[in-house]
């Protein structure tokens, strides 16, 4: 077939050769030959998949598609096989039963072999696939299912958890639960041939191909014994007991085997515990074969019984269990006193290693299984039994695991319990062990559990405890019925132990009690020991973890041979006896040990003040409030102090009545008000909570509800710290049993009047702040004791009562209103802090809160606080947090509780009246609204998301927020006027009213916002908000969205304002209240007509608002109709102002001849003719030669629509115009331009600024129209029109606008001023580019020249340049682009007066190489702007993008840079090439195209494709800013962001455009870093348009050479320069790099007759020189070479310094002569061979140069 490795053709079914040889044979013998290992049989042998062309039936049978992927499913590649699976899987899904019916032959054989797979993810697809080939087949698997099952059982048994799983549910997808043991019967014998087999005979080697790795070999064998072993356990497990026994022979032959028992000891975890599993499997199934193999069985399991591997131990302990039961003897086939036992106490030792939770549960039923010869003595037995495991719980992994220790203690005591009962008998050997398990092991446990936090909550105490209450039901001491087995003779003995044990636990609890330096922990153990024997329910009371664990139930020890009965139940208390209710101690050891401890510890309090002690005394009363401990407590104190101490509080008592004599007589409050209250009163203890459990501890020795106010209120009386009070209420409210006996306390008057007596205190301590006697940081138990009875709610009502509440509430009110008013506000900061705490927790807890009025004016406080700006109020961030949060918690609370009524006085209907205040009379800066705009918008939101309540709630709160209509009006008059100027100047408005004065319009420097913006701003938001929220409209919604959009208008208007509108306008984007918005979500009002009403009533920016939202909201034209009825109301939809005679007319008709709809020729005559008219009968209405201060703005205005009048019909109608009012135009154009150059200093004014403009405009219309004449009109113009535009009008006009830009500059200088005209610099901008050459030539400006300034100019193009060349630095782009414009018209002329210098100077200066500069104007600002530059862009690296502000001073500076560069560029395109090298040369002296380029590179952007493309960026198709022009237009200013970046990109491309040479050598000096970031860009963007259009450049040029042809070839770059001259023929092929032209250009020879070797290299390296260093052309450098061989073919020598005969810099003959050898060289190579070789000599002959 070719190639072993060749590659197979994708699609190629053709068979192999081998699959076209079976098929020859089947066609020959109709038969398909049977090949070893491939039977054709379906029933038991192994089918394969068939060849693509085999026979007919095997085609018939598998579908193409099938044989496809069963064919991949062969592969060894791992992706190969998974894809193949996963797409069996899905084939077997969507294909027709009877088509996946026919893979059923061949499937056994493959999914045997893919089941076992080494790879995880291929197996459970593997599963997953056969689950769907089952569900599509379903019965007809049958006849296959005994060549398969085998292996479906052990992928069910998967060490791989997802594949098991898909196996098993592939198996119950098949079979159902109760059918499934039938299935794996009827293939139990193929099942167990395949796990023998795998058991028995397979090894790594036979399993795997022996070029698998090692590694894999061994994963897969160890993977396969564990599944097949796993397996045996689920066959066992799942077979019916009579096929089991049908197997019990096969099963005997495999347990038989040595191999099966040696798996107990492989060094795999895994086969070990699949093995374990299967032991215990087998002697539970098949006890009669293990009893056979029980010198196997035995020492396989139990002497392995110390391996801990967390995988290995549970099935190991259920083999161990299994044994012992099932055979009798299995002792006698180990040691277990020398084997086992051992090992076991090494492993209880050590807790386990880890695994108490899995080992220990194990023991109990390990130890009840033990035969007596093998516990034999039993006291050794037991005392190492118990020693071991409790010293398990020392093991590093118990100290730190409270599960580990758990499960080791229960077993303990579980183990001790059975032990107990097993020896419960008064022979001196039980005797012994009894003594032993209590004093030696029990009760040293519990001294270690004392001294233990870990253990004292774990499950000790309780299971002591349960065990007590045993053996006291065993003693016969508690009451109750005992079960029929319970009448037992041992009572003496468990009443023995019983005694022992409390004797002996006393002793133990006085010993520690009674040390002095005895530990907390050890003291609070023995209370919390006694508190479980109290109640042992209370040691259960942490959540449990819900696990089984074995419940043991103790058997009387003569039945059943003592042994416990183990059962599974869920973990939780464990009750030993089958009683019902709480397991209580009856004896009365507990309570005598109680009071035993009480005392003693008393004794330790009063004499030697021990805190410890103090403690534990507080909470074992906690645990025991009886009068028989208080009795104790008080009978150390017999003195005459403490009788008289107790005839007072008894005197003090009998004065509450009978309550107050039974309280008299109760041991627990004597205790209370000797000793505790003096304990409480003690200034230097801290911690008093225990002292407060022992008063309630106390109220519950009292026996009613009286008794415990009464003791309460007495309590409360004696002026304890109000920290010890905080702690009563907080015990109270914490526990039901505690709030039960102190709720009428808390409702009482003696709390309440004293806590609002606390929180008067607080607030005057608070206002006082530093200079008060105390800070308020001190009162902090205080201010938590005010929160928490505000906020603690119980049974829906407040901890104290309602009464005392609301007085609370108004002391706080009314200390936060002090508090805000006070200048020194940061004083009061923590005062205002506590208060927003307790406000907060009192709005957040308490229900119905707010219904109170003084609540409602403590959230108004909060919210005038939050709602001002932080540097009226001066509070922190963080305390404004915490208004926030406290203000609106209480908002939400209140809304749910309002009616939907606002009603005068509430809190939304103040809240409103005081934002409106602020709006209208109070002066806000931007970020004062800023937050006051917040805290509206929060407290909207609020109220939109309390559903329909809250819509209703915030209409009224809308209506009570808006101002009035005659509050709007005086806002509205309240506006700054500068508005009118952008919109008179663009057209938009016409306005004849009396025009504000100059200083008007000089905007101050305000921080503040008027009055209507900022009411604008927040209404606009809340209305947005509204109807975001529910779409709700409301009718009177339109006035306040007119105001709205009014605003937005003024904004628009405000160009060039101050920085506060700037902010606004950020703000309200912010918000995003835009046009778009309001006209799209504001629609259902009448905001049309609104607007309209009020541009007829008012007009001016009410007109424009109309006109911007008609735009916007793209009213229908019959809309618009239906507003207007007469040519009023029409002007006023246009105009926005009423008419006013003729300006009216003439605006109106302009509006007509825009649109189309008027364009008469009789029409426009009759208007020329007025204008006419008026001309000659009132010449005063045209403004010739008048003083503009004094002319009213509707003067001007009239001449403005004059002139617009007329530039429309010099635009579209220039045809109709006679000799009389072309002469009448023309006139009237440059007497007005004459006006406007007299009026300069009125340039403020924008009625002025709108005249001078409109006139420029005309002159433009004008200046277009003369130099392109349409088509056809040039016949119907007076014949000598044109000829006096050019002679007489055109001169008149550039001669009085080159001074006037001139002037406008000098006079107002400040750009940044806002009384600059920056409109009129545009309009006589535009005017000034199409300004002739001549007229810059021979200009009128006034003569202007620089001290020591070298130039060749003449005088006037000098003073042009002095004069117009400064203004590129002046910071305003239309002053610059006017004259960059200018400027440019005059470069190109430049260079001739500098080549008319050069020819005139003499050839004999020896000095160093000549060099020019360009216009030395321009280079002064160039270098001025250097410097600039340098500052701006010096601390951006090369090639990091500079992001620069459009209009900004940078901006300017950078804009003028690139401007002069552009204007040097230009000239030096147009030098000749022998001045080009000079000024070149003057560049890299100055370094200044080293600086450009360097900036250059930090202006132009990374990308700089054009914004929008589709096209990758650096493709032939993509937009650049190289491939793209830019339109430095005076007058527009569209995309300033991308003006200096393309700008940029321009003049780099003109750079290297025309400086090829100097940025070559700028680029090979640059370091690694900038070099390649370079020449990436360059060759990415500038290299291929460069390369292309030299090479279009070759091939377009008409240039002919004498004697050499040139060629081009644009696809590779190649320029082909053929030169012939008699019998000597010269090809050189010039090839241009990819980096062009930063890289060099390479010169390779073609064809050569008639040359010597050595002279054509040097022409080569001549031609090589010329194109690297000289600053042009291909061509250029070729006519430089042409000239140089012309001349050596003339005879003239080479240079023998550079050795040609035209010097490639300065285009010289060698002209110096040597005096000695006679040889010449030129001037430039002499100079740098005297200078670099320090000498004086000839370099050829070495004789002294003369």
């Amino acid at each position: 077939m070719g190639g072993k490795n060749k590659q197979r053709t994708k699609g190629n079914v053709r068979p192999s050769s081998s699959g076209r040889a079976a098929e020859l044979l089947a066609r020959d013998t109709g038969v398909l030959p049977g090949f070893v290992g491939f039977g054709s049989s379906t029933s038991h042998d192994l089918g394969y998949v068939p060849a693509l062309h085999g026979s007919d039936d095997f085609d018939s049978l598998v579908d193409a598609d099938f044989r496809l992927v069963l064919r991949k499913l062969s592969k060894r590649d791992t992706v190969t096989k998974l894809k193949a699976v996963q797409e069996f899987g899905a084939m077997c899904q969507e294909r027709e039963a009877e088509v996946v019916k026919g893979v059923l032959p061949y499937w056994p054989r493959i999914y045997c072999r893919i089941s076992v797979d080494h790879d995880r993810r291929v197996r459970e697809a593997m599963q997953q696939a056969f689950e769907q080939l089952i569900l599509k087949v379903k019965r007809n698997l049958a006849p296959y299912l005994k060549s398969i099952m085998g292996h479906w059982l052990i992928g069910q048994c998967d060490t791989y958890p997802p594949a098991a799983s898909a196996a098993s549910v592939a198996f119950q997808a098949a079979f159902p639960y109760n059918k499934q043991s039938e299935a794996l019967g009827f293939c139990k014998d193929e099942v167990l041939n395949i796990l023998q087999d795998n058991l028995l005979n397979e090894t790594p080697e036979t399993l795997s191909d022996p070029h698998v790795p090692e590694e894999e070999r061994l994963a897969k064998y160890t993977r396969l014994v564990t599944s097949s072993l796993l397996a045996l356990k689920k066959l066992l497990v799942t077979l019916s007991q009579q096929d089991v026994d049908v197997l019990a022979e096969r099963l005997a032959h495999l347990t038989a085997q040595s191999k099966f028992w040696k798996y107990s000891k492989h060094k795999s975890s895994q086969i070990r515990g699949a093995f374990f599993g299967a032991v215990s499997a087998l002697c539970e199934h098949t006890p009669k074969l293990v009893q056979e193999q029980a010198s196997c069985a035995c020492p396989a399991v139990l002497l392995s019984i110390d391996d801990t591997d967390p995988v290995v131990l549970p099935p190991l302990w259920e083999a161990v269990l299994h044994l012992l039961s099932s055979i009798p003897d299995c002792w006698a086939h180990v040691n277990a006193k020398k084997g086992v036992l051992p090992k076991l106490w090494l492993l209880l030792r050590e807790g386990g290693k880890g695994l108490a939770t899995i080992l220990h549960p194990n023991l109990l039923p390990f130890v009840s299984k033990l035969p007596k010869d093998i516990t034999e003595p039993q006291l050794d037995f037991y005392s190492i039994f118990f020693t071991s495991i409790i010293q398990g719980l020392s093991s590093e992994r118990a100290a730190s695991s409270p599960s580990e220790s758990a499960a080791i203690v229960c077993a303990t005591i579980e183990c001790l319990r059975f032990s107990v009962l097993q020896n419960a008998s008064e022979d001196e050997e039980h005797r012994q062990v009894q003594n032993m398990l209590l004093v030696g092991q029990l009760l040293p446990l519990v001294d270690r559990a004392l001294g233990s936090v870990p253990l004292q909550h774990g499950p000790l105490f309780p299971q002591v405890a349960d065990m007590l209450v045993s053996w006291e039901k065993r003693a016969g001491v508690g009451s109750g019925p005992l079960g029929e087995d319970d009448a037992v003779p041992e009572d003496s003995v468990f009443h023995r132990m019983l005694a022992d044990f409390w004797e002996s636990l006393g002793q133990l609890c006085v010993q520690h009690v009674d040390q002095e330096n005895e530990t907390e922990e050890v003291l609070l153990g023995i209370a919390a020991l006694l508190r479980v024997m109290q109640s042992p329910e209370a040691g259960s009371a942490r959540p449990n973890r819900r696990k089984k664990t074995a419940k043991i139930c103790f058997s009387d020890p003569g039945g059943s041979e003592g042994r416990p009965e183990v059962e599974e139940v869920e973990k939780g208390p464990l009750p030993v006896d089958a009683h019902h209710g709480p397991l209580t101690l009856r004896c009365g050891h507990l309570e005598q040990l109680v009071c035993q401890l009480a005392e003693l510890a008393m004794v330790h309090v009063t004499e030697r003040d021990s805190e410890r002690h103090l403690h534990f005394l507080s909470v074992l009363l906690t645990s025991f409030p009886s009068y028989q401990v208080y009795r104790v407590l008080l009978t150390p104190g017999t003195g005459e102090e403490a009788q008289d101490g107790e005839n007072e509080i008894v005197a003090e008592l009998e004065r509450h009545g009978e309550k107050g004599a039974a309280l008299a007589r109760n041991p627990a409050v004597h205790f209370l008000l000797q000793k505790v209250v003096v304990w409480l009163r003690q200034d230097w203890r801290e911690d008093t909570e225990l002292l407060v459990d022992m008063v309630f501890s106390v109220l519950r020795c009292c026996s009613s509800q009286e008794e415990k106010t009464i003791i309460l209120n007495h309590i409360t009386e004696m002026e304890l710290r109000w920290g010890v009070l905080l702690q009563i209420v907080q015990k109270a409210c914490a526990e039901p049993r505690s709030l039960e006996a102190s709720v009428g306390w808390l409702k009482g008057p003696v709390l309440g009047e004293r806590l609002v007596g606390l929180a008067k205190e607080l607030c005057a301590v608070g206002l006082r702040g530093p200079r008060g006697a105390t800070s308020p940081h001190i009162h902090m138990h205080s201010w938590a004791l005010i929160s928490l009875v505000l906020s603690q709610q119980l049974r829906s009502e407040a901890v104290i009562g309602d009464t005392y509440v609301e007085k609370i509430i108004d002391q706080l009110h009314a200390t936060l209103s002090e508090a805000k008013d006070l200048s020194d506000a940061g004083n009061v900061e923590p005062l205002v802090s506590f208060i927003c705490d307790v406000a907060s927790n009192f709005f957040s807890s308490m229900k119905g809160c707010l219904l109170l009025a003084s609540a409602e004016e403590l959230l108004l406080t909060l919210f005038q606080l939050c709602a001002q700006d932080q540097d009226a109020t001066r509070l922190s961030d963080s305390l404004l947090q915490k208004l926030n949060n406290s203000c609106f918690t209480g908002i939400r609370s209140l809304v749910t509780h309002l009616e939907p009524e606002v009603k005068d006085g509430t809190f939304l209907h103040s809240a409103a009246l005081w934002v409106r205040n602020q709006l209208l009379t109070t002066v806000l800066g931007v970020k004062s609204l800023q937050v006051l705009v917040a805290a509206v918008k929060s407290l909207v939101e609020t109220l939109v998301g309390a559903g329909q309540r809250g819509s209703h709630l915030l209409l009224q709160f809308i209506s009570y927020l808006t101002p009035s209509q005659e509050e709007w009006r005086r806002s509205r008059e309240a506006l700054p006027p500068q508005w009118v100027k952008s919109s008179l100047l663009s057209g938009r408005l016409r306005v004849t009213c009396s025009y504000p004065c100059m200083d008007v319009w000089k905007f101050r420097a305000t921080t503040k916002l008027p009055a209507h913006l900022s009411a604008s701003a927040l209404l606009g938001c809340v209305l947005l908000t509204a109807v975001d929220s529910d779409g709700h409209q409301g009718a009177d919604m339109k006035h306040t969205v007119s105001e709205v959009l009014l605003a937005l208008q003024w904004c628009e208007e405000m160009e060039r304002g101050p920085a506060v509108v700037s902010d606004y306008c950020a703000m309200l984007r912010d918000l995003n209240i835009t046009w778009e918005r309001l006209c799209k979500k504001v629609t259902n009002c009448d905001v049309l007509e609104t607007l309209f009403e009020r541009s007829l009533k008012e007009g001016a920016l009410w007109a424009l608002t109309l006109a911007n939202y008609i735009q916007h909201a793209e009213v229908s034209s019959n809309n618009i109709q239906g507003l207007y009825g007469n040519l009023e109301s029409f002007f006023v939809v246009v105009y926005g102002s009423n008419p006013a005679g003729g300006m009216a007319n003439l605006a109106v008709l302009q509006h007509c001849f825009r649109t189309g709809t008027v364009a008469d020729a009789e029409v426009l005559l009759a208007v020329t003719a007025t204008l006419m008219e008026w001309r000659n009968g009132k010449e005063g209405l045209f403004l010739f030669n008048s003083d503009l201060k004094k002319v009213s703005a509707g003067l001007l205005s009239l001449n403005v629509e004059m002139m617009r009048f007329l530039c429309w019909v010099t635009n579209h109608s220039p045809a109709v115009l006679r000799d009389t009012q072309w002469d009448m135009l023309l006139c009237s154009m440059l007497a007005w331009l004459e006006t406007a150059t007299e009026n300069t200093a009125t340039f403020w004014n924008p009625w002025v600024q709108l005249f001078v403009c409109e006139n420029c405009e005309l002159i433009v219309a004008l200046s277009k129209f003369f130099s392109s004449l349409p088509a056809g009109v040039a016949d119907q113009l007076p014949s000598d029109l044109t000829s006096e535009w050019e002679e007489f009008f055109m001169d008149g006009i550039h001669t009085r606008l080159l001074p006037l830009l001139v002037k406008i500059t000098e006079e107002f200088t400040d750009p940044d001023d806002p009384l600059f005209p920056l409109p009129v610099v545009r309009s006589v901008g535009e005017a000034l580019c199409y300004i002739p050459v001549s007229l810059l030539t021979d200009n009128k400006l006034p003569a202007r020249f620089v001290a020591a300034q070298r130039t060749n100019l003449p005088e006037q193009l000098q003073t042009l340049l002095n004069t117009l060349a400064p203004l590129l630095l002046f910071k305003a782009r239309p002053v610059q682009l006017t004259v960059y414009h200018v400027l440019d018209k005059v470069m190109p002329q430049l260079p001739q007066f500098d080549n008319e210098n050069d020819n005139a100077k003499s050839d004999e200066d020896d000095e160093e190489e000549p060099c020019l500069l360009p216009p030395a104007a321009l280079m002064s600002i160039l270098s001025d702007m250097e410097e600039l530059l340098e500052g701006i862009l010096g601390g951006v690296q090369v090639g990091e993008f500079a992001v620069v502000q459009p209009l900004s001073d940078e901006y300017c500076c950078i804009l003028g840079y690139l401007l002069t560069w552009k204007l040097i560029l230009t000239f030096f395109k147009a030098s000749p090439s022998q001045l080009r090298v000079q000024y070149s040369m003057y560049l890299r002296k100055s370094r200044s195209l080293s600086k450009l380029l360097q900036h250059l590179f930090r202006i132009m952007p990374e990308n700089p494709t054009l914004p929008g493309q589709v096209a990758e960026p650096g493709g032939k198709d993509a937009r650049t800013f190289f491939t793209e022009r830019l339109e430095l237009s005076v007058h527009s200013s569209n995309w300033l962001e991308g003006e200096v970046p393309h700008l940029a990109c321009l003049v780099y491309y003109s750079a290297l455009k025309d400086l090829p040479a100097m940025v070559r050598m700028w680029w090979n000096g640059q370091e690694k870093r900038v070099s390649g970031v370079v020449e990436k860009f360059t060759s990415k963007y500038v290299s291929g348009m460069l390369s292309l259009q030299e090479i279009a450049s070759v091939q377009a040029s008409t240039q002919t050479f004498e004697s050499m042809t040139v060629k081009a070839r644009p696809t590779t770059r190649e320029v082909i320069a053929t030169y012939s001259v008699d019998d000597i023929f010269i090809e050189l092929v010039i090839q241009l790099p990819q980096n062009y032209p930063l890289g060099s250009i390479s010169v390779e020879s073609g064809r050569r007759v008639g040359v010597a070797v050595q002279q054509w290299r040097n022409w080569m390296l001549q031609l090589s020189t010329y194109l690297t260093h000289q600053n042009g052309s291909i061509m250029e450098g070729l006519a430089l070479w042409k000239n140089n061989v012309d001349k050596r073919f003339e005879g003239v020598e080479d240079c023998m310094i550079c050795f040609s005969v035209i010097h490639g810099s300065n285009y010289s003959l060698p002209k110096k002569a040597c005096r000695t050898c006679r040889k010449k060289f030129h001037s430039a190579c002499l100079y740098k061979w005297f200078t670099s070789s320090n000498k004086s000599t000839c370099p050829l002959c070495r004789e002294t140069f003369f």
